[in-house]
């Protein structure tokens, strides 16, 4: 039988997150979906909708004597229903009767919304940590090499200097976006599912409104304005800022994976001491975990695209919406766990490099100084005819060989305007700008 690499004993730890395996796997899901039809029954009971020893003994076996899976399996093929199993397995085991009050007025999901809410908040909370530990790491690497000088590149070529630290601080900016982010769909997440067949609460009699809030928050969430049973945002929202949080770790991963290029080597992965990159060759280094949060992201990003799709569906319920987000939210979940965890351990560990840094920007400094000796020309010829004759000069000492110095002070319309020693200047010493004070901004001084 195939298996999704997340359940792989041999792979798994690659492609999901140990912490987040008993809210997706078998035992886990049934073992909540008890717990709210547990909670349901108390609640119901409290308010008289079902007899209060009924919902005693159905509470007691929910939560005391769960069945085996293998009979919810059974269950759920011979009706073709996804919670009747269940319903079934567990009514057999409650005494005198009370099984017939099981998931009474509610629907299947009712308990799944509110168990994948109260889930997804928990997802959010280990995101939450995650981000947290990682930008200190990068809080950390921006710090110490807030005037590290390296070749910024544009479009895969040599661009202006730059420092390594303002590359970092560009990441911990775009993350503390994705946290603003989080606090802000928290609200819209936080709501639970509790509104019968076609949304109405028409199971539950005059006590509908009052029982939803009752029992939505012994989870921690708050009733809806109306039922969402048609309406996915809810759940498309997080999965999207999966997607979001994900491709940002793929970001880093791929400068990673570019920088520790053999011609470039600016950067190196942490590694272990039985760590192999290659079983054919010994002398390969290679960037696993850069390359596997780019794997892992698009993955979520395919599952948000799902979620999406789900967003469109037909009347007050539509399977197709719903039954789709079953495959989509573990996954997505599993492997934004997962990818988290290995760009922590890759920033935790990274070997920055800064004599490579060094090395690579020298080879092009007075290439990337073009731009200050085009400024520098501008303010007497104009900014236009300026980059003309610099990109002509640039063009030509490419294409001979020549020292970029001497095709500048060749040409008249740049050696015979700025003097020779400003020229030298200005390539001698190409500028990182702003950088450091962008740092400073991004740190907070």
């Amino acid at each position: 039988m195939s298996v999704h690499p997340v359940d792989s004993r041999i792979f798994g730890a690659a492609w999901g997150r140990d912490e987040l395996r008993p809210f997706f796997e078998d035992e886990g899901r049934t073992r909540g979906w008890c717990e709210v039809l547990a909670v349901l029954a108390e609640e119901e009971g409290a308010l008289a909708i079902i007899p209060a020893d009924a919902a005693a003994e159905i509470a007691r076996v929910m939560r005391d004597d769960l069945p085996d899976l293998d009979e919810v399996r059974r269950g759920a093929v011979e009706t073709g229903h996804s919670l009747l199993g269940l319903i079934r397995a567990q009514a057999r085991r409650c005494a005198g009767g009370a099984g017939e009050w099981i998931c009474y007025g509610c629907t299947v999901q009712d308990v799944t919304d509110t168990w994948y809410a109260h889930s997804l908040l928990a997802v959010a909370d280990l995101a939450e940590r995650d981000l947290d530990l990682l930008e200190a790491d990068l809080v950390r690497l921006a710090r110490a090499h807030r005037s590290t000088p390296m070749l910024g590149r544009t479009h895969g070529q040599a661009g202006l200097p730059i420092t390594f630290g303002y590359k970092v601080a560009v990441w911990i900016d775009e993350l503390r976006r994705h946290r603003q982010r989080l606090v802000e769909l928290r609200p819209r997440l936080g709501v639970g599912q509790l509104a019968g067949g076609v949304g109405t609460l028409s199971g539950y009699g005059p006590h509908g409104l009052d029982l939803q809030e009752r029992v939505l928050a012994r989870f921690g969430l708050a009733a809806p304005a109306i039922s969402w049973t048609s309406a996915r945002d809810r759940f498309a929202e997080p999965v999207i800022w999966l997607a979001l949080v994900t491709a940002t770790l793929d970001k880093i991963g791929q400068e990673v994976y570019n920088l520790q290029r053999s011609e470039i080597g600016e950067l190196a992965e942490p590694a272990g001491p039985g760590g192999v990159g290659s079983i054919t060759m010994p002398q390969k280094r290679n960037p696993e975990r850069s390359e596997h949060l780019g794997t892992l992201a698009r993955l979520v990003r395919r599952d948000a695209d799902l979620l999406l799709e789900g967003m469109v569906g037909d009347h007050e319920r539509d399977g197709r919406s719903w039954k789709t987000e079953w495959a989509a939210i573990p996954e997505a979940c599993t492997a934004a766990g997962a990818a988290l965890l290995i760009a922590r351990e890759l920033v935790a560990g990274l070997e920055v490099r800064p004599e490579a840094m060094r090395r690579n920007l020298d080879a092009w400094h007075e290439q990337v100084a073009g731009e200050a000796v085009m400024i520098a020309l501008a303010t007497l010829t104009g900014k236009q005819t300026a980059h003309e004759r610099v990109h002509a000069a640039l063009a030509r000492a490419r294409a001979s060989g020549r020292p970029l110095r001497d095709e500048l002070g060749d040409d008249p319309g740049i050696g015979g305007v700025l003097a020779a020693g400003e020229i030298r200047r200005l390539l001698a010493h190409p500028s990182t700008g702003l950088a450091e004070a962008l740092v400073d901004r991004v740190l907070g001084g």
